[in-house]
């Protein structure tokens, strides 16, 4: 049996359009409803209203503007916080000292942290996901050595390892990528291969320092899951904008999500997890292969992730730029966290207590006022060696690419006694360590010397010339 039920009908009664509206109304038609059956069906079966966005939460700032380029910074972070915290499965958000904007409004700035219910959202981890500290401790070394030791070991720039000079990556850990639906991708296993080992660019580093604590020489290295984990985050974000599609309407695009109790949610959450076994065994190996070739033994080791997803029971911290101080989200150190912030400032070692202002949280770093692009041009025109070298005194600092990278020297950052300072006054985390710079090695700008920007300098210069170029 048939009837002539229409759309409008069931629109009328409560079933939103969308793309279950046709599967809908031709099941009535076949059931043939009307009447208070047709009315009782669309009630059973029309899908939950779409969430929209709502009352923005309190939001924590611990964060002020001591001068005018930090009034900037805060009002932009202000103003992204704002509408970032109407995505209607946000519970809570804080910020700390060392925020800035890192994307249209809306998008969750470096230094902040939201609590969502029940949902993952791969844009507020960002492409780094898993981005980490490690400390190693040595017993008996000094700094040179081990920063040498580093440098002959470590791999920074574009891509991964060649065949013979890779790091090996775990079986076990190969095959749980393999059995995970997000990570059980050619692109991703090609990756975890070969990048293995690798710290990419920006501002991710190696740094050999003095403990203010100990006297003992300590190596940091600061680096995330690398093309892995950019990977796994363009899947996360296919997977929660579909969601996002299906499930609200007014919600920014940035800021899609997937539930957390879905299959879908439980296969992710599982993919983060063992993405960040990947980083720390990226951090693991370049110190294992370190203490080998400087010949030193190893006091203590330990690890931190601030760019990543922490859950307790259905609240899903997201910290894009944050270090957790709260010790249930802690499983691979005592309780210390690391908080780097410019190659010529100590590494700091902290600890803190979960309060409502932080949400368990504390800086990452020391952040920056400026865009890059915007700090190399406020240096005026003095030369990149003569900034380095008014940046860098009495530091040992290396560019790995031989190129210097003046959006990387100490000037780019905010100030880090600002930060510190910050820290302290808003009860975020106390410092119980300083680990003081000897030196420190970072990608630089290794773009100078790409390959396509070379090919591209060549086909001007023929231009130029009227010659054929390089084709």
């Amino acid at each position: 049996m048939t009837t002539n039920i229409t759309g409008k009908d069931l629109i009328d009664l409560g079933f939103e359009q969308g793309r279950e509206l046709g599967a809908a109304l031709e099941r009535v038609r076949v059931l043939g409803l009307e009447g208070q059956a047709l009315a009782d069906w669309v009630n059973a079966n029309k899908p939950a209203p779409k969430l929209k966005p709502q009352v923005a939460p309190e939001i924590q700032f611990n964060l002020e503007a001591e001068t005018e380029a930090e009034e900037e910074n805060v009002a932009k972070v202000r103003e992204t916080m704002d509408v970032l915290m109407r995505t209607p499965t946000l519970r809570a958000g804080a910020v700390m000292p060392d925020a800035c904007p890192a994307g249209p409004v809306g998008t969750i700035p470096v230094g902040g942290v939201v609590a969502a219910q029940n949902a993952i959202h791969p844009g507020m981890h960002s492409a780094d996901i898993c981005c980490s500290v490690m400390v190693t401790e040595f017993e008996d070394a000094q700094p040179k050595d081990i920063l040498d030791a580093v440098h002959k070991v470590t791999h920074f720039g574009p891509g991964g390892r060649p065949n013979g000079m890779r790091y090996t990556m775990s079986p076990e850990l190969y095959d749980a990528f393999r059995e995970n639906s997000f990570l059980n991708d050619k692109k991703i296993l090609q990756a975890a291969l070969e990048h293995l080992g690798t710290q990419g660019d920006g501002n991710h580093f190696a740094y050999a320092g003095t403990s203010s604590a100990n006297g003992t020489t300590c190596l940091v290295t600061h680096h995330g899951s690398r093309g892995p984990g950019a990977s796994l985050y363009k899947l996360g974000m296919r997977a929660a904008e579909a969601w996002r599609k299906k499930l609200s309407t007014g919600v920014l695009k940035q800021n899609a999500w997937i539930p957390a109790d879905t299959d879908e949610g439980e296969a992710y959450w599982q993919a983060l997890q063992l993405i960040r076994k990947w980083t720390k065994g990226n951090h693991n190996c370049l110190h294992q292969a370190a203490a080998q070739v400087a010949g030193k033994d190893v006091r203590e080791r330990f690890w931190n992730e601030h760019n990543f997803v922490f859950r307790k029971g259905d609240m899903f911290y997201h910290a894009k730029g944050a270090t957790p101080v709260d010790t249930e989200m802690l499983p691979d150190t005592n309780g210390t966290q690391i908080v780097p912030l410019n190659m010529a400032e100590p590494v700091l070692l902290i600890r803190g207590a979960v309060t409502d202002r932080n949400l368990g949280f504390a800086p990452h770093g020391a952040g920056r006022n400026f865009s890059r692009s915007a700090h190399k041009r406020a240096l005026g025109e003095r030369s990149e060696a003569e900034i380095f070298a008014a940046e860098t005194q009495g530091i040992d600092a290396r560019f790995y690419s031989g190129n210097i990278d003046t959006s990387e020297l100490p000037s780019a950052y905010k100030p880090a006694a600002t930060v510190r300072a910050q820290m302290a006054k808003f009860g975020l985390a106390d410092v119980v360590d300083e680990i003081v710079p000897y030196g420190s090695i970072m990608a630089g700008d290794w773009e100078r010397d790409a390959p396509w920007r070379k090919k591209a300098a060549a086909k001007r210069a023929a231009r130029q010339t009227g010659g054929p170029g390089d084709g």
